[in-house]
């Protein structure tokens, strides 16, 4: 085996407009890369709320993810549990007293230029919740998902609660179908990894 390829560098930045093709194998393909395989907690956070129709993207890909039954992943953040600006940290410190060496990935909703409305958004790095609201939270996971359900600019809470539910409920599909291709890559390399050790 080459080192040079086993070893690759992963741009820390992926985006894909949710309408493509395959982008759930596509972006899965990017950001599984980044993720340790060891025995880590995988935590799947997403935050946002049911009051608002463009910040509902979070809660409902959580609603959906919890429906597609990940094997490797924990889910905090459904539409009837969010998790949300009021119990973010106390919903953090759960995790971290719950489990052991957690890998959190933040999923939320987020404003953008008109040009990128329908982008799901990968990085690695933690997330930055609130930031088109102007709120001060704590931030969020090791890597992060986001998906650009309207336009910044002007009037942020009116544009979130004015937000088509059909583009926030496709793309809230779109991010738990590419969590749910993260988990089952991660399944396969996990029972690699034991496989090895019996060897």
């Amino acid at each position: 085996m080459n080192l040079k390829n086993y070893l690759r560098i992963q741009p820390s930045q992926f985006r894909a407009n949710y309408q493509e093709p395959d982008i759930a194998k596509t972006l899965s393909n990017q950001v599984f890369p980044w993720l340790p395989l060891k025995e880590n907690n995988y935590i799947a956070v997403f935050i946002g709320t049911d009051r608002s129709t463009g910040d509902a993207l979070g809660p409902l890909a959580g609603t959906y993810l919890e429906e597609m039954r990940p094997r490797n992943m924990h889910i905090f953040g459904t539409v009837h549990q969010p998790v949300h600006a009021v119990n973010l940290q106390e919903s953090l410190s759960s995790i971290y007293e719950r489990y052991e060496k957690p890998y959190l990935i933040a999923i939320d909703a987020c404003l953008g230029k008109s040009s990128s409305v329908g982008s799901i958004i990968a990085e690695n790095k933690p997330l930055k919740p609130g930031l088109a609201l102007n709120k001060q939270l704590p931030q969020v996971g090791d890597i992060n998902l986001t998906g650009v359900v309207n336009v910044s600019g002007f009037m942020e809470h009116t544009v979130l609660q004015n937000t088509r539910l059909s583009l926030v409920m496709d793309m809230a599909l779109e991010i738990a179908n590419v969590l749910k291709q993260i988990d089952t890559q991660l399944t396969c390399s996990l029972q690699e990894n034991i496989t090895r050790k019996m060897v």
